[in-house]
C-alpha cells in the first residue's frame, strides 16, 4: 500500500502521517506550500497545488499511490460563503482532477466530507440519508462527493466527520477543543452558543478510521465523528468540569446573535453503526482524550 495524502499540514493530515509512520506503512505526504509538519520526514513531502492538474499528474506519475486520502479543502464556512468561486475550484474541481487521474492508475480515493451536507433538521444521519446542505461549504461537499457517487468507477470511499479537534504542528486554524482548554485554564471570557449540536471527533479516531477504509479495502461511504452528540457550550462545560475550572465567565448566546455569513445546521450527529461493524470503529469521547492532549500541547 502506498498512500497519497494531501492537505498533510492539517490536522488530520499530521495524524495520518503520524500514524503510518508508526505502521511502517508507505506514504508521501502532499500540501499546498512548505512541509509544517515536522515530524513528517521532508524526503516523504512534496508541496502540491490540488488545483493544478499538471502538478497532479506529475506526483501520480512519480509516485504511483495505491490510495488516495484527500483531505484537502477549504473548510472556514463563513470564508466560503463569501468566496464561493474559490470555495469550488478548491472543494469541487481539484476533487474532479484528482478522482480523474486517481482512476488512470486504479487507485482507490477515499474524500474526507462533513456533516454541513446536511440540513440538520434531523441530526443522527445515516450514510443513506439525502444531503441538504445550508451553506455554500456544505454544497461544495455534497458537489464533491457527486462526483464520486455518480462514476461508473466504483473504487472510491468518503469519509464524513463533525468538529476534528487535536494538536498538531503549526495548524494555521485552532479547534474548540484546544481553544476551551487554554481559555478556562486563563479563565479568559467566552461567549459559547448552546443552539447547535455536534459529535466532535478526536483527530487520531478519525485518522485511524481513514487509513482503516484503506486497510480493509472498503469501498463507499463511512460516518467517523465522536461518541455523543451534545450542544456546542455542553462541549466547554464538560472540559472544565473535567479539568476542574471556573465557568463563571464562559456566556451562552444564540448563533443568531453572531452574524456569520454562512448558515448552519442547527442539529447533526452521525449515525454510527456502519463504522462501527464494518471498520471496529471505537471513538473516544472528550473525557478520554483531554488528558492525551494536554502531554501533547
Amino acid at each position: 500500500m502506498r498512500i497519497l495524502i494531501t492537505g498533510s499540514n492539517g490536522l488530520l493530515g499530521q495524524k495520518i502521517v503520524k500514524i503510518c509512520l508508526k505502521r511502517g506503512t508507505e506514504f508521501l505526504a502532499t500540501s499546498n506550500g512548505k512541509n509544517r509538519n515536522y515530524d513528517c520526514p521532508d524526503s516523504r513531502y512534496l508541496e502540491l497545488d490540488i488545483t493544478n492538474q499538471n502538478q497532479i499528474q506529475e506526483i501520480f506519475t512519480s509516485y504511483n499511490p495505491t490510495h488516495i486520502i484527500h483531505t484537502a479543502a477549504l473548510t472556514n464556512v463563513d470564508y466560503c460563503e463569501l468566496n464561493p468561486e474559490e470555495c469550488q475550484e478548491v472543494n469541487v474541481n481539484a476533487t474532479r482532477k484528482l478522482w480523474e487521474e486517481a482512476q488512470k492508475i486504479n487507485a482507490h480515493f477515499e474524500l474526507l466530507s462533513t456533516d454541513f451536507i446536511f440540513d440538520g433538521l434531523k441530526g443522527n444521519y445515516k450514510e443513506t440519508d439525502e444531503p441538504s446542505a445550508v451553506s455554500i461549504y456544505g454544497q461544495s461537499k455534497v458537489d464533491a462527493e457527486n462526483i464520486l457517487i455518480q462514476s461508473q468507477n466504483d473504487n472510491w470511499s468518503i469519509a464524513r466527520t463533525i468538529i476534528v479537534y487535536g494538536t498538531a504542528n503549526n495548524l494555521s486554524r485552532t479547534n474548540i477543543v484546544l481553544w476551551s482548554i487554554e481559555a478556562l485554564t486563563k479563565g479568559d471570557s467566552m461567549k459559547i452558543i448552546d443552539d447547535q449540536f455536534r459529535m466532535p471527533t478526536w483527530a487520531e479516531d478519525l485518522a485511524w478510521g481513514c487509513l482503516e477504509i484503506c486497510n480493509r479495502n472498503k469501498k463507499g461511504i463511512f460516518h467517523l465523528c465522536g461518541p455523543e452528540l451534545m450542544a456546542v457550550n455542553e462541549i466547554v462545560f464538560r472540559i472544565a468540569k473535567h479539568l476542574g475550572k471556573s465557568t463563571q465567565n464562559v456566556e451562552i448566546i444564540s448563533s443568531s446573535t453572531l452574524n456569520q455569513p454562512a448558515k448552519r445546521p442547527p442539529r447533526t450527529g452521525f449515525d454510527l453503526s456502519k463504522s462501527k461493524s464494518e471498520l471496529d470503529y471505537k471513538p473516544k469521547s472528550i473525557e478520554e482524550t483531554i488528558d492525551i492532549l494536554l502531554t501533547e500541547k
